[in-house]
């Protein structure tokens, strides 16, 4: 069966800018598009991929950051990291129209969610924290998992389009919960392809053909999403990105900057990730997560 869009109420939705047109914040401004909702798309490098995929689902492109907010009740961003997103929706704050809903999905940390809602908020904006797991094929299939913080009207308000986005929506609690929710994901993401990595290595060093590690085990006490989706990646010799390795760099130093316990296992991920990205001499652009199991084998990392 079809899925139903909001086409023929097109005149009736929310105005909507999404800003970021990476991996993840394109798929998702293409999605919203597709949907039938008017969307303005901006990236700070216009040549990007992401802008041409969501501009063929039907989102306008703007030139500028300014005409990208003017009049538009909901902004979405998706960016780098946490002085991306201060320095982009800190412009927001001259630039979009007074009551605008400001949703950020790039993981920021919960600190940093809060003081950009203050922020935000002694301005006349509204502000929603809720960074998504999934990776590029959640983001493009409408799967992700968003976690949301921030005031419960607001969540009721986007929650409408975050449905379009993703499969599993949840409210978390007041700002920064959504992104304290997504740091615990991301110990979970570390340290699982830990896992995944180590049972292909094992595989490859004892005979075994490593594809029967995904297939047999995917569905066993031992599988998980990391082992069927980038345990598949690896045996297929891809370490591009669906999540880029950097971005979880960043977030696991996130994770200990908030952390008040010490987290063994997330800290041994983080090593990992770490020598692989000083050893891929600036590949590390281009490299996802499963890239780990450079750190095992002799694998090459091909910039």
């Amino acid at each position: 069966m079809q899925k139903e869009t909001n086409s023929d109420n097109r005149a009736e939705l929310p105005r909507v800018a999404f800003l970021g047109m990476g991996i993840m914040g394109a798929a998702m401004a293409a999605n919203l598009a597709r949907d039938g909702y008017p969307v303005v798309v901006w990236n700070r490098s216009a040549g990007s991929p992401g802008v041409a995929l969501a501009a063929a689902a039907g989102a306008e492109v703007a030139p500028d950051l300014a005409g990208a907010v003017r009049d538009r009740e909901m902004i979405f961003s998706c960016l780098g990291d946490e002085k991306d997103v201060a320095s982009v929706l800190g412009e927001l704050v001259l630039l979009a129209s007074i009551d605008s809903l400001v949703v950020d999905m790039t993981t920021i940390g919960p600190g940093a969610a809060r003081e950009l809602a203050g922020e935000l908020e002694s301005a006349g904006l509204r502000f929603l924290d809720a960074p998504v797991t999934g990776g590029d094929i959640g983001a493009r299939e409408g799967t992700l998992t968003i976690m949301v913080g921030g005031r419960q009207e607001d969540f009721d308000t986007a929650l409408p389009l975050l449905r379009v986005m993703g499969k599993t929506v949840e409210y978390c609690g007041p700002s920064g919960s959504g992104q304290a929710l997504k740091l615990c994901n991301q110990v979970l993401c570390a340290v699982n392809m830990i896992g995944v990595c180590e049972a292909l290595t094992l595989a490859g060093n004892i005979g075994l053909d490593e594809r029967l590690v995904v297939d047999t085990l995917g569905g066993g006490a031992g599988g998980s999403w990391a082992l069927s989706n980038l345990g598949r990646r690896i045996v297929d010799g891809d370490l591009g990105p669906g999540f880029m390795l950097r971005h979880m760099i960043k977030d696991l130093r996130l994770i200990e900057e908030n952390a008040a316990v010490e987290l063994p296992g997330t800290e041994m991920a983080r090593n990992l990730f770490q020598r692989v990205s000083e050893s891929s001499s600036g590949a590390d652009r281009e490299l996802g997560t499963q890239a780990m199991i450079s750190a095992y084998s002799n694998r090459t990392v091909v910039s």
